[in-house]
């Protein structure tokens, strides 16, 4: 396990001690108790995990695509006379290019920066939610946690729901238009 797995372990860890100990604290009855770890918790973690992972995928793909993006040209002007060198060289430009595009279109095609901010925004907007009810503020101001329940166990679902129409608006930008196979090149003669 890297290092930043293991930190991220450690603090998803800590979310899920700090969380529970908080919900098995709350006076509410064990199904209201079950939604709070199974579903809200249980969503925020993953949201929280999804997040962190394809951040990393998205910085480690725009890093190879900027660095090798900026190699490229460098090798390219480079003016050697030797054939050996001059062709180990060109060798290396063409795979550095090969590197960058693939890079980038796996990141186009993957969009592993859009969906990290779209889980990110999701994870944040739980987690208010969760302190919100747990300090009975902002709209669960109430005499008590069971009073508030309903009322955030509904903006929980609102929140869930908000991010599976974001990752499905995400996953139709995605697809090609049924008019890009019309355009691949193929003429029609009248």
């Amino acid at each position: 396990m890297t290092r930043a797995h293991a930190r991220e372990s450690a603090y998803t860890n800590q979310l899920k001690k700090e969380f529970g100990e908080i919900i098995e604290g709350l006076n509410l009855g064990e199904l209201q108790k079950r939604f709070l770890l199974g579903r809200w918790l249980d969503q925020l973690l993953w949201f929280e995990s999804n997040a962190r992972s394809n951040q990393r995928r998205y910085y480690a793909l725009r890093l190879i695509t900027i660095v090798c993006g900026v190699v490229v040209p460098a090798l390219v002007s480079l003016n050697v006379r030797k054939d050996e060198v001059a062709q180990t060289l060109a060798w290396a430009t063409f795979g550095l290019s090969l590197v960058v595009a693939i890079s980038a279109d796996l990141e186009a095609f993957f969009r592993y920066g859009e969906r990290w901010r779209t889980f990110r925004r999701t994870a944040e907007a739980l987690k208010a939610q969760g302190w919100q009810f747990f300090e009975l503020g902002g709209p669960y101001q109430a005499p008590d946690h069971a009073t508030a329940f309903p009322s955030f166990a509904a903006q929980v679902e609102i929140v869930v729901q908000q991010d599976v129409e974001a990752f499905i608006a995400l996953a139709k930008a995605a697809q090609p238009s049924p008019d890009a196979h019309d355009q691949g090149g193929t003429t029609h003669q009248p």
